[in-house]
Order: structure tokens, then sequence, then C-alpha cells
């Protein structure tokens, strides 16, 4: 498989992030990478070797949850179907108003949206996060903000199968 091959398979993995597996292929592939786990492993090697600059834009790729980006046109399917489960598209006009404020809030203090894998959770759940997560500082959310990438992104990896 070719690298324009592999990146179209596996490219929307990390949203609007299709340097990552570019990357991987770039360094290549070995027989770890023959497993969704090896493969993976290499994703999240790439990202960590990357450095904080690069692990920042792949954040500030993510869309708002629940947010006005969420109804664009640029939000990736993998966004829309995965937010739609959550029943975000349905919000209240009240939880509607609380995600806005919390995306602001979460944007100005930490400088890129806040990122959940939010398979498998409620609008209620998501909220409850999103309320705490906010009190976080900021290194400790940065970290927990890439391994919610690293989660989305196994999650993605496995539905390709």
């Amino acid at each position: 498989m070719g690298c324009g091959e592999f990146v179209a398979v596996f490219g929307h993995i990390f949203e609007h992030s299709d340097w990552i597996t570019a990357r991987v292929w770039s360094v290549g592939l070995t027989s770890r990478d023959d497993t969704v786990t090896g493969l993976f492993s290499s994703f999240v090697d790439v990202i960590e070797g990357a450095g904080r600059e690069p692990q920042l834009r792949l954040l500030r790729a993510h869309p708002e949850l629940a947010g006005r980006v969420a109804r664009r046109e640029n939000l990736t399917g993998d966004s829309r179907k995965e937010q739609a489960k959550a029943g975000l598209q349905d919000c209240s006009e009240e939880e509607s108003t609380e995600f806005h404020e919390l995306n602001r809030v979460y944007n100005d203090k930490f400088g890129f949206p806040f990122i959940l894998a939010v398979r498998d959770r409620n609008r209620e759940e998501i909220l409850e996060i999103f309320r705490r997560r906010l009190l976080n500082e900021e290194e400790d959310e940065f970290a927990e903000a890439l391994q919610q990438v690293y989660q989305i992104g196994y999650l993605r990896l496995h539905d390709i199968e």
C-alpha cells in the first residue's frame, strides 16, 4: 500500500490531521503494524514524538461539542456521527446555551476546544465531565485532551476493521 492509499484509508482517524498517518507511513510500517493495537501504537508514537506545537494543532483541529462548528459543513463525518449518537444535536435550548458557554470558557482557559470521546455517553454525562474538567490545571488538561484524542482514534481505527 502506497502512502496515498494508506492516508486515504487511515487519514480520518485523527481529526483533520492526516499528517499523522503520512508520518507513520514514512517512518516505515513493520509487522507490529499488522494489528490494530500495533498500528494504533505507531500513531501514538508519532504524536508523542511530534512535540508540543504539532500536538496543540491536533487538539485545535477538533470541533466544539454541540457548538456552532458542530452544525457547519466542515465537521467530519466521524465527528458528526459520534456527536449525533450522543444526542448532542438534540440539546434543549438550556443545554445548548450551557454547551456554548462551556465551550467559550474552556477555549479561553486552555486555548483549544474541549475534547471527549463521546461514544457511549449521553448529554448529561458529557456536561458533567465538561464542568469537572474546566477545573483542571493547564498541563493536566493538555494531557487529558491528548488521551481523549487517542481514545477517539482508537475507536475509529477499530471501526475500519
